[in-house]
């Protein structure tokens, strides 16, 4: 009897515990299930909120057709959310006549690039295209000026000897040199006035007419026949052009006045020696920004400036352009009060790569407190802005194994994340997706706003070139952006823009410019 009722009492422990057991597990699950429909609750607001339909991009495109007709008749910036500037206005090539062997120096933070490259006319491509970087001693780093002048012409010389021009194309007077000098991501680089200011250097300003003088006192020192040319005029031929943040040039007269010219002008130039029917070059890489060729009847602001009549570039600096109709999110409105300049370049934070990363790492933050998506507790890295590199996120995007392994190895890498499951991987490329999706087509909109601005869209065939990792590396951003553009056209229009990847390569812009005929030829 006693072990009938110990068997009866085991028994009803047993099932009184396998009964809480199965409470537990209900209650975690019910909580998991809440938890994950509220991830998917964030992600289909956000989808929503993100959205790019036809008709909202022809919104964003006609504001900035009309933003850009209000910078080019006037400097009230009450008028447009666009500044503007007329970056050059010489001719470009024609891809016909520009023959010969050109050179050009790069001053980067800590190092020279050299670059060199053979022009056959005839839209034939670039020959004999050599690249070299080298290091700058801290020696010359905390030196004079004209010591690190004599340093790069130095090193120029072993460039030239190593990558001469042929007999036939030696010029009889001194040849043209491009020479820019570039910023880092710190911006190490900035101008004031007519001076440059180089923060890595002990001699770390001067002005630009003395750095000119500079460079051509140590050109003719080390014997070169090459020569960075001050300008007859401030709207002549491009001789010499200063790089600073953002990658942005400065031409130069003899008095001192600057002209600025971007580099993505120098892509510009490119692709018009390229192919006679580009109009335009966009930049999509860790910043963005766009150039694009029109007449000097089309910009009124500065028809005391430039010639009676032509074609002139413009440099749109479009990452300031702003819209109503802009798809923004409570993401992109944090990251903007969060940013070192809020409520400037609102496009650029919304399409470019130093940002991508930092809004889908923001509405993963949001999934992490709210609803648990990577455990209890919020990874601390997470936290961190700007971790997520687009690079990175990229990988997670492109993943395409079955279980999502390099989701699983970005996030373990980056955050610390383990133990995700597949549908958590899932998730993650998915607001992936969604940010890639709306940056590019946005890009997309800006593209035939330019287009539209030049009235080519309905019967002229108009080439854009396309620059930076952003849409040379990320196949699925690009290919949303050849979408955007080829659903605002229809089938009837979208042979007229044709996208396509700049053809000269990185750092080439300047040896087109050089090979750009002067006004007077």
């Amino acid at each position: 009897m006693k072990q009938q009722v110990a068997l009866a009492a085991v028994t009803t422990t047993a099932a009184t515990v396998m009964a809480v057991v199965a409470l537990v597990r209900q209650y975690w699950k019910a909580k998991q299930d809440r938890q994950w429909g509220k991830c998917q609750r964030i992600l289909r607001k956000f989808s929503r909120d993100c959205s790019t339909p036809v008709p909202k991009l022809w919104q964003v495109a006609n504001a900035m057709v009309s933003d850009m007709g209000a910078s080019l008749s006037s400097s009230d910036e009450a008028t447009s959310s666009l500044n503007m500037f007329v970056s050059y206005s010489s001719p470009l090539p024609t891809g016909i006549n520009e023959k010969g062997m050109y050179y050009g120096v790069n001053l980067r933070q800590t190092k020279i690039l050299m670059v060199c490259g053979r022009l056959q006319g005839k839209n034939q491509p670039i020959s004999d295209l050599y690249v070299d970087e080298v290091p700058i001693p801290s020696s010359v780093m905390i030196g004079t000026s004209q010591e690190l002048y004599d340093y790069i012409a130095a090193e120029l010389v072993k460039f030239v000897s190593a990558h001469p021009e042929k007999d036939d194309e030696a010029p009889a007077n001194d040849k043209k040199l491009g020479f820019t000098v570039s910023s880092g991501d710190d911006q190490s680089t900035a101008i004031s006035g007519s001076n440059i200011k180089l923060k890595n250097f002990a001699a770390d300003t001067t002005g630009v007419k003395d750095l000119i003088t500079g460079m051509n006192r140590a050109l003719e020192k080390h014997g070169l026949k090459l020569r960075v040319h001050a300008l007859v005029s401030i709207f002549t031929c491009l001789h010499y052009s200063i790089n600073i943040a953002y990658k942005r040039h400065f031409r130069v007269d003899s008095d001192s006045r600057i002209e600025q010219v971007d580099d993505i002008v120098g892509n510009l130039a490119g692709g018009r020696y390229y192919d006679k029917d580009c109009v335009a070059a966009i930049t999509l890489g860790m910043g963005t920004n766009a150039a694009y060729v029109d007449t000097t009847q089309s910009a009124p602001r500065w028809h005391d400036s430039l010639p009676k009549k032509g074609e002139i570039v413009v440099c749109m600096e479009w990452g300031n352009f702003n819209t109503c109709h802009l798809p923004i999110t409570q993401y992109d409105t944090s990251l903007d009060a969060a940013s070192s300049n809020p409520g400037h370049r609102i496009f650029e934070k919304m399409i470019s790569g130093m940002y991508l990363g930092e809004i889908v790492r923001r509405v993963l933050v949001r999934m992490a407190q709210e609803a648990a998506l990577f455990g209890q507790s919020v990874p601390p890295k997470l936290l961190i802005p700007y971790l997520l590199r687009s690079p990175d996120m990229a990988a997670m995007h492109q993943d395409t194994s079955e279980d999502r392994e390099v989701v699983h190895e970005k996030l373990k890498e980056i955050f610390g994340i383990t133990n995700l499951t597949t549908m958590a991987r899932e998730l993650v490329a998915e607001v992936c997706d969604i940010v890639t999706e709306r940056g590019a087509r946005l890009a997309g909109a800006g593209t035939v706003a330019i287009v539209k601005k030049l009235g080519r869209i309905a019967n002229r065939r108009s080439v854009i070139i396309m620059e930076g990792g952003l849409y040379e590396h990320y196949r699925i951003f690009r290919n949303y952006l050849h979408s955007g553009v080829w659903e605002m056209l229809g089938n009837e229009l979208s042979d007229n823009i044709v996208v396509e990847h700049s053809h000269g390569g990185a750092g080439t812009g300047p040896l087109f410019l050089a090979a750009s005929p002067t006004p007077d030829s």
